[in-house]
């Protein structure tokens, strides 16, 4: 009768915790006002911008630091604040701030929460300016879609729920990995999202939306034959990134 008690308090403690969890997620849910999507966000722009700006010096170098060519710096400046200025990224609380870092063999562009946004020397030497700001338009889409504050939440939101079902059932590990999966999902979600509003800013700003395929076709012929498959990467295949792009253009065009 004992171990049967602890089992039912077990059970209802475990019920607690999800239960918690999940008015959590529905109190924080709100509509991004750029993209018109739901989405579950547990902190203020205000905090985004901090999270960015302190973690920007390391990620720097992590890189090996900037680029030491300021007219090059001041070139990627350029084009990231022209894509800014022409769209609705001006209308936004975040900072932008762009950097071109040393790295010369890591072709690789991301952003950070509230508006710090990075490309490596090994990508940016095979774009032209064009694509160039397709690679920035995308990287300002992670910034205006709160795509990071989104992640943290959901992550905590899983954490949660998986704490839950161990403490009730000894399910946390199953739930543990059905979160991860939803998360994977979510970050190609994610990239697609960014791409779409990458090719918006790109027409905004005068640039040919096209030169976003190509520089799918470069991510394509670096991430070579061994390529993680799309299931177990938060990025979709640039093949399809390239169909949804096409799909974009012809929107936003259109409008």
């Amino acid at each position: 009768m004992r171990g049967r008690g602890n089992w039912k308090i077990r059970i209802l403690i475990g019920l607690a915790i999800v239960a918690f969890a999940y008015f959590n997620k529905c109190s924080n849910t709100e509509t991004n006002p750029y993209t018109g999507r739901e989405q579950h966000i547990t902190m203020e722009p205000e905090q985004e911008i901090a999270i960015g700006l302190q973690s920007a010096p390391e990620m720097a170098q992590q890189h090996g630091g900037l680029y030491p060519d300021e007219q090059l710096q001041a070139f990627v400046d350029a084009v990231g604040n022209k894509l800014v200025r022409n769209s609705i990224a001006k209308d936004t609380p975040y900072k932008y701030d762009f950097h071109l870092l040393a790295d010369d063999q890591t072709i690789n562009a991301f952003a950070l929460p509230g508006g710090q946004c990075f490309i490596t020397y090994a990508l940016f030497k095979q774009l032209n300016e064009a694509q160039l700001a397709g690679v920035m338009g995308h990287e300002i889409g992670h910034v205006i879609g709160r795509h990071s504050a989104e992640r943290i939440a959901e992550s905590q939101y899983w954490q949660n729920i998986a704490m839950g079902a161990s403490v009730g059932a000894d399910a946390g590990s199953i739930v543990g990995a059905i979160g991860q999966n939803t998360l994977l999902k979510n970050g190609r979600g994610d990239e697609l999202e960014s791409d779409d509003l990458g090719v918006l800013l790109m027409i905004k700003s005068g640039y040919d939306p096209y030169e976003m395929i190509e520089v799918m076709k470069i991510l394509k012929q670096a991430a070579g034959p061994n390529r993680v498959p799309e299931f177990q990467s938060t990025h979709p295949d640039p093949v399809n990134r390239i169909e949804k792009i096409k799909e974009s253009i012809k929107k936003y065009q259109g409008a």
